[in-house]
């Protein structure tokens, strides 16, 4: 912008002055078609009292090129005239440009031919415009200097608020490998803008990274308890059959380590769908499910065990009641508290399932008449490996509840 100004302001500059040197040439003229020399000699004259000449150069040559009149005004010395040549008699206006001698100043001059061959020459020197433009650009350089300290200022002011969150996701980053721990999230400014919503997706990733590693952790710790047991066992099935001789308490105590990997693997089997289903990474294939058929299929499952153990199983539901849900996971969980409800209810009593619509939810509840839960109890009922007193002679560890809650 500030060279656009200058050029502009330099074309300008240098039109007003050849309008100046025309016009005043033009007047010069008509004055000696009037009146002679003597008539241009009174106009330039008169010009320099009044000030109306700015310090313009007039020269009359007769025809044989000698000066007849010449105004110099001050500063022309600096100027070599010889090397200002004789337009041709055209009739129209020439101009010439004599440099300056050891100055980068220039004597602009217009030249007429006269219709007596006499030669009019009006001129004008550079040197104000050139101590303007000169002024112009020491100015424009303080301006352009002022501008550039403000622009590296202000624009390392507003790169560093700008990175500021950058920096901060950086930093907890570094800390993050530094110290291996996943509480650190990154300060949100409240903006609103696109480093704001960086800031948010980074923290829910970390707050999703946290879940997955605490469940990855559970399910390790899990899988060492849970594991301990049925591994001793194992080892002392298997010390005491290397112990016999006796085929047949080989063949037994294979059954029994055969029995006891099925344990195990129904172990990690549940550990890992717990695991999956806590984190949210558990896969579910919705779909319309039907309650009555689904807790029919569970009642069919456990009827013999039920029938053995002599405790009524019972099922009801109301026609066309429907859930959008995944259906082998959704009768995994009522098989469990079926599952639960007829271990812990004794001969004779009587186990019902029963599924009932509420507003925007269905409720399904696994009743028993078995040894009850006490109210201090229920808060932990469903906590990984938590038993209550009255269940402490059964056998299990509690991973089913924790099943179904998760």
């Amino acid at each position: 912008m500030l060279a656009l100004t200058y050029g502009l302001l330099s074309s300008s500059l240098k039109q007003r002055d050849h309008e100046i040197v025309g016009s005043t040439l033009e007047r010069y003229a008509l004055e000696y078609g009037r009146g002679g020399l003597g008539q241009l000699m009174e106009a330039v004259a008169s010009d320099r009292v009044t000030g109306r000449q700015e310090g313009l150069f007039v020269r009359v040559l007769g025809r044989d090129a000698e000066a007849v009149f010449l105004n110099l005004p001050g500063g022309i010395s600096e100027f070599d005239l010889s090397q200002l040549g004789v337009p041709s008699a055209t009739g129209a206006p020439g101009w010439a440009r004599v440099p300056g001698r050891g100055r980068p100043l220039e004597l602009e001059v217009a030249s007429l031919l006269l219709p007596d061959g006499t030669l009019l020459q009006v001129g004008k020197s550079t040197e104000n415009r050139a101590e303007l433009l000169e002024r112009f650009r020491a100015v424009s350089l303080g301006v352009f200097g002022s501008i550039v300290a403000i622009a590296l200022v202000g624009g390392a002011l507003l790169t560093r608020a700008a990175l500021r969150p950058v920096r901060d996701l950086i930093g907890v980053v570094q800390g993050l490998l530094r110290t291996g721990q996943m509480k650190a999230r990154v300060p949100v400014r409240g903006q609103g803008d696109p480093l704001d919503e960086l800031s948010l997706l980074f923290n829910a990733m970390l707050d999703r990274i946290e879940t997955l590693i605490a469940g990855l952790r559970g399910c390790l710790d899990n899988v060492a308890h849970d594991l301990r047991t049925p591994l001793t066992r194992l080892r002392g099935i298997a010390e005491t059959a290397l112990r016999s001789d006796d085929p047949a308490a080989h063949r037994e105590a294979l059954a029994d380590c055969l029995e006891e990997v099925e344990r195990v693997a129904q172990t990690l089997d549940t550990l890992m769908d717990v695991s999956e289903a806590e984190t949210g990474t558990m896969a579910l294939r919705r779909e319309p499910v039907e309650m009555g058929p689904l807790l029919q299929e569970v009642v069919a499952l456990y009827a013999d065990i039920a029938e053995d153990k002599g405790v009524s199983l019972t099922a009801s539901a109301p026609p066309e009641l429907r859930v959008t849900a995944d259906r082998s996971r959704l009768r995994q969980v009522v098989a469990n508290l079926v599952d639960n409800a007829v271990k812990y209810t004794p001969g004779g009593g009587h186990v019902e399932l029963a599924a009932s619509a509420g507003p925007g939810v269905v409720v399904i509840a696994v009743k028993d008449d078995g040894v009850g839960i006490p109210a201090e109890n229920l808060p932990r009922v469903f906590d990984r490996l938590y038993r209550g007193d009255r269940s402490r002679s059964a056998r299990g560890r509690g991973r089913r509840r924790s099943l179904v809650r998760a």
